[in-house]
């Protein structure tokens, strides 16, 4: 090339010098991926080419991490010569453990719900606009199937006497499961790391208490008798031998029903006697075992009195009264509570078991009680409630609504009455002949859109209607249960 004419300035920069030999070989140029500098700009020496590769190749990746779709960041920065490509595909699995895994379901269970929705998007049958609807919303366990591996055979079988009312009554449930305490205490071993008082109440008592509520709903005198052992657990010194605390712990357990029940059951027992008067007609409602107690004790005395059962539908406790007491000798008439009108016309004293005692003086227990205390004081006889201390409680109830237990609804009808609505049911789609079977009696009923069957266990007794309460801190009045739950409480 010349130089410009006239020696007049150059308008274009000099190239370097490895220009010309770039012109000359074409082929050599297209192998190098690197552009010619542009002017002004310093030709970058190995180790700098070096590090702007790694810098780019970092910048790759990082893209490749913010993206959830890698193919097409792939095709977007495709390696350049087959040994890179190698080295990037071998590097891709590291990549892939950092970059965020979207959810997906199996192949088999793409469709398919799982449990929670199926329970959130399954219609529920039941009214929601009923008093009780709140009441519903834990099913009662018939079977072992819902309990998990922590939950001892005992607390099992104890759960499925609860849920078919082999064990019956508050005290009963209570002792019972006291005693399925303690063989749960002495199959304990606490685990390495850790202490009794701290282990034994979270972990391994707590699934065992789950299964008898799912069983069953807790009583007043059970969730005292919780309280009053987990109490007891959490005071244990961690120095203390595991043998010698559990101990200690199967004694205390011994000595709880033994001041709390049974010696609380003779004092009431005592002081009832003192009120039943000759002559007297005792009328007393369901079953209770210390009201049981105050009239088998009075008739040895030589108390010559007669007693009145009323009963009622599901359970028919009153019958299993009835019947101890006409063993014993004592004059007994046996009502339904459809006839509680009549009977108390023939009292003298009502006699009343307790679930449990109010913090506002309120009596709660086997429903029907309620109407049974209001008749009797309506016509100015006296009621009396037999009640141990264990059974008070620091809650107050305005009402049965709020707080109750539901039994199942196929409780309500006994087989000879299912039998009588058999005629009603209409023949089903299969041709079934009627008369041949009652299992499809209470799905006729249930799946009629405006009725429900309810049947609640409980009601409250405003304590206007109750005279006198009997604990084994004597006679008083139902103002005073705050008093002696606190008393009871402290010591």
């Amino acid at each position: 090339m010349s130089d410009a004419p006239g020696g007049g300035a150059v308008q274009a920069p000099a190239t370097p010098p490895t220009q010309p030999s770039n012109d000359q070989n074409p082929q050599s140029n297209a192998k190098k991926s690197k552009p010619a500098p542009a002017e002004g700009e310093k030709k970058l020496s190995a180790a700098e080419l070096k590090k702007q590769k790694q810098a780019e190749k970092q910048a790759r990746r990082a893209a490749a991490k913010t993206s959830s779709d890698a193919p097409a960041i792939q095709k977007e920065n495709p390696p350049k010569g087959g040994q890179k490509q190698q080295k990037d595909s071998k590097q891709a699995p590291k990549d892939d453990k950092s970059r965020p895994l979207p959810i997906r379901r199996r192949p088999s269970q793409s469709n398919v719900p799982t449990a929670k929705e199926v329970k959130k998007d399954k219609k529920d049958t039941r009214p929601t606009d009923l008093f009780f609807g709140h009441l519903y919303t834990q099913p009662r366990l018939h079977s072992t199937a819902g309990a998990t591996k922590d939950v001892h055979p005992a607390i099992l079988a104890l759960g499925l006497q609860y849920s078919s009312y082999v064990i019956c009554g508050s005290t009963a449930r209570m002792v019972a499961m006291l005693l399925a305490f303690k063989a749960v205490i002495e199959s304990y071993q606490t685990p390495v790391g850790t202490s009794l008082a701290r282990h034994l109440t979270s972990h391994h008592l707590s699934p065992q208490i789950d299964y008898l509520r799912s069983c069953r709903s807790l009583s007043i005198s059970m969730g005292n008798a919780i309280r009053w052992l987990k109490d007891l657990i959490i005071k244990i010194d961690p120095s203390t031998p595991e043998a010698e605390a559990k101990r200690d712990l199967l004694y205390e357990i011994d000595n709880f029903i033994r001041e709390r029940v049974t010696m609380a059951d003779q004092l009431i027992a005592e002081t009832a006697v003192k009120k039943i008067e000759p002559g007297d007609v005792i009328l007393t409602y369901a079953s209770s075992s210390i009201v049981e107690q105050s009239l088998l004790r009075a008739h040895q005395n030589g108390v010559d009195f007669s007693v009145i059962v009323v009963d009622s539908k599901p359970l028919f406790e009153g019958k299993r009264l009835a019947r101890n007491l006409a063993k014993h000798g004592l004059r007994v008439r046996y009502f339904l509570i459809s006839g509680s009108a009549h009977a108390v016309k023939d009292a003298t004293k009502v006699f009343l078991g307790a679930h449990a005692m109010m913090s506002n003086g309120r009596l709660y227990s086997r429903v029907g009680t309620a109407l049974v205390s209001m008749l009797a004081s309506s016509m100015s006889i006296p009621v009396i409630v037999l009640c141990e201390s264990v059974k008070f409680t620091e809650r107050v109830a305005l009402d049965s609504i709020v707080t109750n237990e539901v039994a199942p609804a196929d409780e309500l009808l006994s087989e000879p009455e299912r039998q009588a609505l058999l005629p009603l049911k209409p023949k089903s789609e299969e041709g079934e002949e009627e008369g041949q079977d009652t299992k499809g009696v209470m799905k006729w009923i249930e799946s009629a859109e405006n009725l429900q069957i309810l049947q609640v266990l409980y009601d409250v007794t405003p304590a206007e209607y109750i005279n006198m309460v009997i604990t084994e801190y004597g006679s008083l009045p139902p103002s005073s249960v705050p008093v002696v739950h606190r008393l009871s409480t402290n010591t």
